[in-house]
């Protein structure tokens, strides 16, 4: 049964410059030229793949707009299909209607995310290389785009692909070994099993140990600034915003609900929440907001702890230090420019990442992004390493960490080697699933569920 060719706006909703419908499928040419008519007469089927034309989008006998078509031949398209791209001018009302006029045509409405899932299916990409798209589309900063466009590119595949082999040329061995005891095959022994597993399972641990790096580099980093009442909450804040985004005054109590932005830090994304001062108060709408800093302080992945350095320790201080104790943090020492009455030696002994700024003053920024990525982790981070971006990918490989785990364990308990192998074909599967290799259709819903309609 032949596939249906598909088609959907490829651009996003909205006003610009240009609108993408992108027609995807064996009959992809023919559907176009029935809507578009080039300027100099030549059909897009009649065209080779790399080819543009300029012409005329037609709907009912009607003129839509003028339009650039853009012809791909399978298999060098990105579906592995044939493929037509119709650019038109970027409006609502003309987009829609360039597609509703190619489904009219023939074409039928595509699926969130069948074109990248075509191209998988067609071995265009591979699981991960196609969850990679989306993270390129949603990146928000730097590093996660170029860290997705590396994944797009192979990286991880790559990665798998090596562990993979490793346990296949172990498995094929072994059982070459059982099956075939007259042939002329070398013997296996433990401690070629245990190397290829002890091998395997290092690599296996070194993609989960970059998984939380990742997340936060992708993600963000759920971040609390919190401290007693006129310490520089609001204007740190602002420092890291780069913008007014908090009120600053000299009142106490100025900030009484969690005011939130999501900044760029270095490698690093945090999703900040500046909170109302930590003190006992007597005002119900003020208590409300401390209340509410308390609950998002016991939630938080990050705590900027900011302290006076002008005043001396008092219990709202105190009480922030214990917080410090349950989450990540960074004591913010904030008015250097003052002088000297808190007692540094004391903050020390909960937190051990201390920097010293002047929010006022705009001083410190850059300090605060050094010791932000160095306790994310994103310091040491690579985009061109590869790595995992989601909880499915993780699985897979946690499942075949414990395989291989599972697999030399037998070994040292002296079962034989069909155990051990059992073992080394199930961390096989777990990796030939992570990359699609063999997978179920559930699976591959789960995957492109997430994807938008036209990619």
């Amino acid at each position: 049964m032949k596939e249906k060719t598909i088609a959907a706006i490829s651009t996003a909703q909205g006003e610009g410059g240009i609108g993408v419908i992108r027609i995807s499928g064996e009959a992809s040419p023919q559907i176009a030229d029935r809507v578009f008519k080039n300027i100099n007469g030549r059909r897009l089927s009649e065209m080779k793949g790399y080819t543009a034309a300029f012409g005329k989008v037609f709907f009912e006998g009607e003129e839509l707009d003028e339009a650039v078509a853009l012809v791909f031949r399978a298999p060098h398209s990105y579906t592995g299909e044939d493929v037509v791209e119709l650019s038109c001018h970027g409006g609502v009302y003309i987009t829609k209607q360039v597609l509703r006029a190619v489904l009219d045509a023939g074409a039928v409405p595509a699926e969130a995310g069948e074109f990248t899932k075509r191209a998988f299916l067609n071995g265009k990409l591979d699981l991960t290389e196609a969850e990679a798209v989306i993270d390129l589309i949603g990146a928000k900063n730097r590093s996660a785009a170029r860290s997705a466009m590396y994944v797009k590119d192979g990286a991880l595949r790559k990665k798998i692909s090596g562990v993979k082999d490793e346990l296949l040329s172990l498995t094929a061995h072994l059982s070459a070994w059982a099956d075939y005891p007259e042939e002329d095959i070398a013997e296996v022994d433990d401690r070629m099993i245990t190397e290829t597993c002890v091998s395997a399972s290092l690599k296996l641990e070194r993609l989960l140990d970059s998984y939380d790096v990742g997340q936060a580099v992708r993600e963000g980093i759920d971040t609390v600034i919190a401290g007693r009442p006129n310490v520089g909450k609001s204007t740190l804040m602002n420092l890291l915003s780069g913008c007014e985004k908090s009120i600053v005054t000299d009142i106490p109590g100025t900030t009484r609900d969690v005011v939130e932005d999501t900044v760029n830090l270095g490698s690093v994304m945090l999703r900040l929440s500046d909170t109302a001062g930590l003190r006992d108060t007597g005002d119900k709408v003020e208590k409300i907001g401390v209340d509410r800093a308390k609950k998002r302080l016991e939630q938080c992945g990050l705590l900027l702890a900011v302290f006076d350095n002008s005043r001396e320790l008092d219990k709202d201080d105190e009480e922030l230090l214990k917080y410090s104790k349950d989450v990540p943090s960074i004591a913010v020492i904030n008015k250097t420019d003052l002088e000297n009455k808190l007692d540094i030696n004391k903050i020390k002994e909960y937190i051990n990442k201390i920097v010293y700024i002047s929010a006022a003053n705009g001083e410190g920024r850059d300090d605060i992004i050094e010791a932000v990525e160095s306790i994310a982790g994103t310091n040491r981070f690579d985009p061109a390493e590869g790595i995992l971006s989601n909880e499915r990918q993780r699985s897979n490989v946690v499942n075949a960490l414990r395989a291989v785990e599972e697999a030399r364990q037998a070994l040292e308990s002296g079962f034989t080697y069909d155990a051990v192998t059992v073992s080394l074909e199930d961390a096989i599967s777990e990796l030939l699933e992570m990359t699609g290799e063999k997978t179920s259709e559930e699976v591959l819903d789960r995957v492109f569920h997430n994807f938008c309609v036209g990619k």
